[in-house]
Protein backbone atom coordinates (compact mmCIF):
# COMPACT_ATOMS: atom_id res chain seq x y z
CA UNK A 1 0.00 0.00 0.00
CA UNK A 2 1.28 2.84 -1.33
CA UNK A 3 1.80 5.73 1.91
CA UNK A 4 -0.45 8.75 1.50
CA UNK A 5 2.58 11.12 2.48
CA UNK A 6 4.51 10.73 -0.51
CA UNK A 7 1.80 12.55 -2.65
CA UNK A 8 2.12 15.86 -4.34
CA UNK A 9 -0.81 16.85 -4.17
CA UNK A 10 -1.33 19.77 -3.17
CA UNK A 11 -5.36 19.32 -2.12
CA UNK A 12 -4.42 16.65 0.03
CA UNK A 13 -1.96 18.87 2.36
CA UNK A 14 -3.98 21.60 2.04
CA UNK A 15 -7.19 18.85 3.53
CA UNK A 16 -4.55 17.83 6.18
CA UNK A 17 -3.76 21.42 7.12
CA UNK A 18 -7.32 22.46 7.21
CA UNK A 19 -8.01 19.64 9.40
CA UNK A 20 -5.57 19.88 12.12
CA UNK A 21 -6.58 23.79 11.93
CA UNK A 22 -10.21 22.81 12.52
CA UNK A 23 -9.63 20.51 15.59
CA UNK A 24 -6.87 22.40 17.26
CA UNK A 25 -9.13 25.68 16.77
CA UNK A 26 -12.34 24.08 18.17
CA UNK A 27 -10.05 22.54 20.98
CA UNK A 28 -8.94 25.93 22.21
CA UNK A 29 -12.20 27.28 21.81
CA UNK A 30 -13.43 24.57 23.71
CA UNK A 31 -10.25 25.86 26.53
CA UNK A 32 -11.31 29.36 26.68
CA UNK A 33 -15.22 28.56 27.21
CA UNK A 34 -14.17 25.92 29.73
CA UNK A 35 -12.11 28.52 31.45
CA UNK A 36 -14.18 31.13 31.39
CA UNK A 37 -16.79 28.53 32.95
CA UNK A 38 -14.39 27.37 35.31
CA UNK A 39 -13.78 24.34 34.53
CA UNK A 40 -10.76 23.59 32.17
CA UNK A 41 -10.42 19.98 33.03
CA UNK A 42 -13.32 19.53 30.70
CA UNK A 43 -12.07 21.04 27.75
CA UNK A 44 -11.02 18.28 26.00
CA UNK A 45 -14.75 16.19 26.04
CA UNK A 46 -16.52 19.89 25.26
CA UNK A 47 -14.13 20.17 22.36
CA UNK A 48 -14.82 16.88 21.29
CA UNK A 49 -18.50 16.92 21.36
CA UNK A 50 -19.17 20.27 20.17
CA UNK A 51 -16.74 19.26 17.11
CA UNK A 52 -18.83 16.07 16.77
CA UNK A 53 -22.03 18.24 16.79
CA UNK A 54 -20.76 20.72 14.20
CA UNK A 55 -19.59 17.87 11.76
CA UNK A 56 -23.17 16.44 12.01
CA UNK A 57 -24.75 19.97 11.57
CA UNK A 58 -22.46 20.03 8.18
CA UNK A 59 -23.74 16.55 7.25
CA UNK A 60 -27.09 17.10 7.66
CA UNK A 61 -26.94 20.41 5.86
CA UNK A 62 -24.81 20.05 3.23
CA UNK A 63 -26.03 16.23 2.32
CA UNK A 64 -22.53 15.36 3.12
CA UNK A 65 -18.64 15.85 4.58
CA UNK A 66 -16.31 17.44 2.45
CA UNK A 67 -13.93 14.50 0.25
CA UNK A 68 -10.71 16.13 1.72
CA UNK A 69 -11.74 16.29 5.34
CA UNK A 70 -13.22 12.63 5.10
CA UNK A 71 -9.48 11.30 3.43
CA UNK A 72 -7.37 13.64 5.72
CA UNK A 73 -9.38 12.58 9.01
CA UNK A 74 -8.87 8.82 7.55
CA UNK A 75 -4.85 9.37 7.70
CA UNK A 76 -4.45 11.58 10.58
CA UNK A 77 -6.52 8.60 12.63
CA UNK A 78 -4.55 5.66 11.46
CA UNK A 79 -1.27 7.52 12.63
CA UNK A 80 -2.81 8.78 15.75
CA UNK A 81 -3.34 5.16 17.00
CA UNK A 82 0.45 4.93 18.21
CA UNK A 83 -0.43 8.20 20.99
CA UNK A 84 -2.46 5.78 22.75
CA UNK A 85 0.16 3.09 23.62
CA UNK A 86 1.72 5.25 26.57
CA UNK A 87 -1.48 5.83 28.07
CA UNK A 88 -2.56 2.07 27.93
CA UNK A 89 0.76 1.01 29.41
CA UNK A 90 0.68 3.67 32.38
CA UNK A 91 -3.55 2.06 32.34
CA UNK A 92 -2.17 -1.57 32.73
CA UNK A 93 0.45 -0.32 35.39
CA UNK A 94 -2.35 1.41 37.65
CA UNK A 95 -4.58 -1.71 37.12
CA UNK A 96 -2.05 -3.65 39.06
CA UNK A 97 -2.03 -1.12 41.82
CA UNK A 98 -5.56 -2.22 42.59
CA UNK A 99 -4.49 -4.89 44.46
CA UNK A 100 -7.92 -6.76 45.57
CA UNK A 101 -10.09 -4.61 43.48
CA UNK A 102 -8.28 -5.50 40.08
CA UNK A 103 -10.70 -8.11 39.44
CA UNK A 104 -13.95 -6.31 39.66
CA UNK A 105 -12.42 -3.43 37.59
CA UNK A 106 -11.10 -5.79 35.11
CA UNK A 107 -14.48 -7.42 35.07
CA UNK A 108 -16.06 -3.68 34.31
CA UNK A 109 -13.75 -2.94 31.88
CA UNK A 110 -13.95 -6.37 29.93
CA UNK A 111 -17.96 -6.26 30.23
CA UNK A 112 -18.06 -2.89 28.82
CA UNK A 113 -16.29 -3.63 25.92
CA UNK A 114 -18.13 -7.42 25.28
CA UNK A 115 -20.98 -6.40 24.87
CA UNK A 116 -20.98 -3.15 22.80
CA UNK A 117 -18.42 -5.54 20.65
CA UNK A 118 -21.90 -8.11 20.50
CA UNK A 119 -24.84 -5.68 20.21
CA UNK A 120 -22.91 -3.68 17.07
CA UNK A 121 -22.08 -7.80 15.70
CA UNK A 122 -25.90 -8.34 16.47
CA UNK A 123 -26.73 -5.06 14.26
CA UNK A 124 -24.12 -5.89 11.76
CA UNK A 125 -25.56 -9.21 10.84
CA UNK A 126 -28.80 -8.12 10.44
CA UNK A 127 -27.95 -5.28 8.60
CA UNK A 128 -25.82 -7.95 6.33
CA UNK A 129 -28.90 -10.46 6.02
CA UNK A 130 -31.19 -7.48 4.95
CA UNK A 131 -28.92 -6.34 2.06
CA UNK A 132 -28.19 -10.13 1.35
CA UNK A 133 -32.11 -10.39 0.70
CA UNK A 134 -32.44 -7.06 -1.01
CA UNK A 135 -29.97 -8.24 -3.51
CA UNK A 136 -31.30 -11.54 -4.08
CA UNK A 137 -34.80 -10.18 -4.34
CA UNK A 138 -33.26 -7.76 -7.45
CA UNK A 139 -31.69 -10.40 -8.92
CA UNK A 140 -34.75 -12.42 -9.59
CA UNK A 141 -36.71 -9.80 -10.79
Amino acid sequence: MKSPYLTKSPTFWLGMLATVVIVIGVRELALVVCTAFGMPTATNIVGLVSLFAVLIGVRLIKGGLPNWLSSSASVLLVDSGFAFLPVSAGAGILLFGLGSDLLAVSAVIVLSTVIPLWAFAKLSQNWLKSTDNQGDSHANS
